[in-house]
């Protein structure tokens, strides 16, 4: 079947070659309705790789990307949650770990609205949905009003930021995570002190399917998965509620920033519709004034988790407290100091071919394993993005060169040495590919206020309808 493309196929040959190979990935990841992170290693929908997903995916085909987050959010609960993964029911158990008979969301979280036919997981991750759908809409306003696209996303949308700033808002006026995994980042060593307080279950009670896939030297080693377990099973047990007694709990900075940035998009997405923006303007403001005041550390020269147990910040720097430069409400002195803390040793922008998720210089350090020093392109991408709209455009420019070599020349890994930029986890990974075609499609152009496009694509200099083969 072919579909429409709405941006320009390029001509320079090194450009061509990766468009071609982005493109592949993401056509072969591409399961009906949804795109799968990675064929062997996540064979199911991923909330927030679908978002960054389908940022890409609008570059070759609109409904495609529409599709992506349609689908993603037609799996979302009653009390407002968009879930981590939406399973796949043709996929065996056995292939991937935990499984849909672990969560049982349609039976343990009945009670909370969880869908009767879809089986998820009862978790979250970051929320970068609003931002996707409001980039998806503008690159084919047209197409988005004839599908009612924004009508349909709109109202899943706002009830998915209710959730997050209403039952997930733990006392201190952020968002919290639960889980080490909703963060995203999910073996980070900012989440080892919060960690030490888990009993983890037995390794013999369960199986991992991801060695099955990865090296154990690039993923969580089998203590930390024992916790992981843990803390879903214990969330599960209590039926998904956010008011049981949680022995994890943590406001994490790049979960929020994400949040901040989707809701602007809210705004946005609310004005196009005929709707008041104010009050999604309004929220984002009092999001921004909360980050700073609760998880800015002006002494590391960036943001922090705060651990909600002892509610006390966690000394670990990892990248996700960089991301905030996505923010742009965020205080001129406050970007100012990320870009300065992301240009020096422990970060290396600029002098490495990309950022680490975790300081290079920390105790726990790892390059290759898995969100504790190996570089991400997702994370990267914001940064980008944050750079740009900060008015650091020569930052930005080197970055997004940097990215669109190193996504090609790793075969679109999952991650990569933050050194050498060595392939490290698994290969043509979903949001790589998008996310590399997304800053292939788009030329370094600043920013706008609200962190979107600078134009839709139909008004971009040769952006013209083409047929994908």
């Amino acid at each position: 079947m072919t579909e429409p493309l709405t941006a320009p196929v390029p001509t320079a040959a090194t450009d061509l070659t990766l468009w071609r190979g982005a493109a592949r990935v993401l056509l072969q990841n591409w399961r009906g309705d949804s795109t799968v992170p990675s064929p062997g290693l996540y064979p199911h929908q991923w909330s927030w790789d679908s978002a960054f997903i389908a940022i890409g995916l609008r570059h070759l085909s609109v409904r495609r990307a529409q599709r992506e987050l349609e689908t993603l959010t037609l799996a979302q609960w009653g009390d407002g949650r968009i879930p981590h993964i939406v399973f796949n029911p043709a996929v065996p158990l056995a292939a991937y770990f935990p499984s849909p008979d672990f969560w049982r969301s349609s039976r343990a979280g009945a009670a909370l609205g969880a869908p009767r036919h879809i089986e998820t997981s009862g978790i979250v991750q970051p929320p970068v949905h609003a931002l996707a759908t409001w980039l998806v809409h503008r690159f084919d306003p047209a197409l988005s009003r004839r599908r009612g696209f924004l009508e349909r996303l709109r109202p899943r949308l706002a009830a998915w930021h209710d959730y997050l700033t209403g039952q997930r808002d733990l006392g201190g006026g952020l968002t919290a995570v639960v889980h080490p995994w909703e963060a995203g980042m999910d073996n980070s060593p900012a989440w080892d002190g919060p960690l030490s307080r888990v009993e983890p279950v037995p390794a013999a009670s369960y199986r991992r399917a991801d060695l099955d896939h990865g090296a154990s030297a690039e993923r969580p080693t089998d203590l930390d998965y024992g916790r992981y377990v843990r803390l879903a099973t214990d969330y599960r047990d209590a039926g998904y509620l956010d008011t049981a007694p949680l022995s994890f709990a943590v406001e994490d900075p790049c979960v929020n920033a994400l949040l901040i940035a989707s809701e602007h998009a809210l705004a946005d997405i609310t004005a196009e519709l005929g709707g008041d923006r104010a009050p999604h303007e309004r929220r984002a403001a009092r999001l921004t004034d909360a980050l700073v005041a609760r998880l800015w550390s002006p002494e590391e020269g960036m943001f922090l988790n705060r651990d909600l147990g002892p509610d006390r910040l966690v000394p670990a720097r990892s990248a996700a407290g960089l991301v905030p430069l996505l923010v742009p409400g965020l205080p001129a002195h406050v970007a100012d100091t990320l870009v300065r803390t992301a240009k020096g040793a422990s970060f290396g922008l600029g002098t490495l071919p990309l950022v680490p998720s975790y300081d290079l210089r920390g105790p726990d350090f790892d390059p290759s394993r898995y969100w504790r020093g190996p570089a991400w392109f997702n994370i990267n991408w914001l940064l980008e993005r944050g750079l740009r709209l900060h008015g650091y455009t020569g930052e930005a420019d080197g970055l997004r060169a940097s990215m669109l070599r190193e996504a090609g020349a790793s075969g679109f890994a999952e991650y990569v040495d933050p050194y050498t930029a060595e392939a490290r986890g698994t290969r043509s990974f979903g949001w790589t590919a998008a996310l590399g075609l997304d800053l292939l499609a788009a030329p370094s152009l600043p920013a706008p206020r609200g962190g979107g496009d600078p134009a839709p694509a139909a008004t971009r200099p040769g952006a013209r309808e083409r047929t994908a083969v």
